[in-house]
């Protein structure tokens, strides 16, 4: 039982991960509090749904067409919803923020109604690998797990291995100086937003699939657990959002299956662990403590 909790935890985790990472990433370069993020992540999964009933498309790629729309989503509201305010107090950000995640959903309710829909057949048959007599294992939590491990070792690759990579961990470290080196700062903010929404859609795409279900407001329950993740991990910190991830999906899966007894919705979990850390260490477990002068 602790062994097939963990391991569904694990897979839990990676989609947090998948979430998280565009936040960090975002806060890192504009030390900004991105709330329309978890609206992306439902973008993303529309998006596949389109592609499989309407455009044909095989389930490959059909990620990759939702992961393309989700990046032009996450460029036009950097574009039209932060840029304008870039420089302005943190709140006038944070409120345009979410007033765009209120305008996507509700557009989403308009087109696609608030009724909770079948994820369409993807080809792939859905089945259960016997790990021992009593852990077993879906091909879907493993394809999560695989496509988290993928998009990390390919962000990675990105982040040391490439010019614009190297630009935006330039930028994250002093935008200012980045650009007065002459790093295209808007550029850099552009391609971070690409990259968090891609891998936004990714998890909104591989949730759907993994639950058949699929509803315009579904992004707002994993948009605030990835905000749990960022600082739980530590604003700014890649390496912390994975180990928030993972341990978020843990806890969560262990209090799921060892919980049930107790009138405790696994969703609070998530900011208990919040509150708990604002409390006893606000700069997460990788941010860095900076003294008050």
């Amino acid at each position: 039982m602790l062994a097939q909790q963990i391991l569904n935890g694990v897979a839990l985790g990676f989609i947090y991960i998948l979430v998280s990472v565009g936040l960090t990433m975002v806060y890192g370069v504009l030390k900004l509090l991105h709330f329309a993020h978890g609206v992306i992540y439902m973008v993303g999964a529309f998006a596949a749904m389109i592609a499989i009933t309407y455009l044909h498309l095989p389930f490959i790629l059909a990620i990759l067409f939702a992961m393309a729309v989700a990046a032009l989503a996450g460029v036009a509201v950097e574009r039209f919803a932060y840029r304008p305010l870039r420089g302005a107090h943190p709140i006038a950000t944070l409120i345009s923020g979410v007033g765009v995640a209120i305008f996507l959903e509700n557009l989403f309710q308009v087109i696609f109604t608030s009724d909770t829909r079948a994820f369409p057949e993807t080809g792939v048959e859905v089945s259960v690998i016997p790990l021992t007599e009593s852990v077993t294992f879906t091909n879907v939590k493993l394809f999560i797990i695989l496509a988290g491990l993928i998009g990390l070792g390919l962000l990675y690759a990105f982040l040391k291995c490439t010019r614009m990579g190297i630009a935006i961990q330039a930028a994250a470290q002093d935008m200012r100086a980045a650009s007065l080196m002459g790093v295209n700062v808007n550029r850099v903010v552009s391609v971070t937003f690409m990259i968090g929404s891609a891998l936004a859609a990714v998890a909104g795409v591989l949730v759907a699939w993994n639950f058949n279900s699929l509803f315009p407001t579904m992004g707002a329950i994993p948009g605030l657990k990835a905000f749990c993740v960022v600082v739980l991990g530590g604003l700014g910190s890649i390496p912390g959002t994975i180990a928030g991830g993972l341990i978020l999906g843990i806890v969560e899966s262990l209090s799921d299956g060892f919980m049930t007894k107790m009138v405790v919705d696994k969703d609070a979990i998530a900011f208990v662990i919040l509150i708990l850390i604002l409390l006893l260490r606000p700069s997460g477990l990788f941010g860095k403590h900076v003294e008050k002068v």
